[in-house]
């Protein structure tokens, strides 16, 4: 039976949440809307909706959501012939797949966008699908991306491990009934990742990796 290595990607594979912050804040700002950074911060994870809809609530007018998310894609794709992998991504994806493991990815990315990610990792050898926004009705915190994930994978919830950055991310990892791995590359505290379901926490890819026989990934 497959063990499934699902790893959410913005944040946790590359370093992309301060340049969402900057670039939503940025579409916010052109739009007349003065939301601080910090409250941007804390959504980053979320699908576009469901970002807007968490920072300006249900009373919003919803007409201008799409234009929003339009003026942040446009911002953030310049940013995606550059776009930082974090130490160690490639290696810890290369190794948990020599190791057995079946590595899926589990992101709010799609398109052209998802393209950019895969290429900043330059890992494609070792992963085996990705379960995108398109694939899903509702995105995290909701537990269908891992969901997704596991099936893609072939393997079940008690064969699998979920690796991410956010809150979002281990309240779906739990919600689905998987190990959940936080990392604090993303910018959230220990205390917030813990508290949402995250086993353990590690710094980045590279602390993972280097104490990968500790760790969830360790046992059979």
């Amino acid at each position: 039976m497959d063990r499934a290595a699902v790893f959410d990607v913005d944040g946790t594979l590359v370093d992309t949440n301060h340049l969402h912050v900057v670039t939503w804040w940025e579409a916010f700002r052109q739009a007349g809307h003065d939301v601080p950074m910090h409250a941007v911060h804390r959504a980053v994870g979320l699908g576009s909706d469901d970002l807007v809809a968490h920072l300006f609530g249900d009373d919003r007018d919803k007409e201008q959501d799409a234009a929003l998310s339009d003026a942040h894609k446009a911002l953030y794709g310049q940013y995606f012939d550059r776009l930082p992998a974090l130490p160690g991504a490639a290696e810890l994806l290369r190794r948990l797949r020599a190791d057995g493991w079946t590595v899926v990815l589990a992101t709010s990315a799609s398109g052209a966008e998802l393209g950019a990610l895969r290429r900043a990792i330059g890992a494609d050898d070792a992963i085996t699908d990705t379960a995108s926004a398109d694939d899903v009705r509702e995105g995290k915190p909701a537990p269908e991306p891992v969901e997704h994930a596991l099936e893609l994978a072939g393997a079940p919830a008690s064969r699998a491990v979920f690796v991410g950055d956010t809150v979002w991310d281990m309240q779906a990892g739990s919600t689905a009934g998987v190990r959940c791995v936080g990392v604090l590359c993303g910018g959230i505290p220990r205390a917030d990742l813990e508290e949402a379901g995250a086993e353990t926490v590690y710094a980045d890819p590279a602390d993972l990796l280097d104490r990968l026989a500790e760790s969830p990934f360790g046992g059979e």
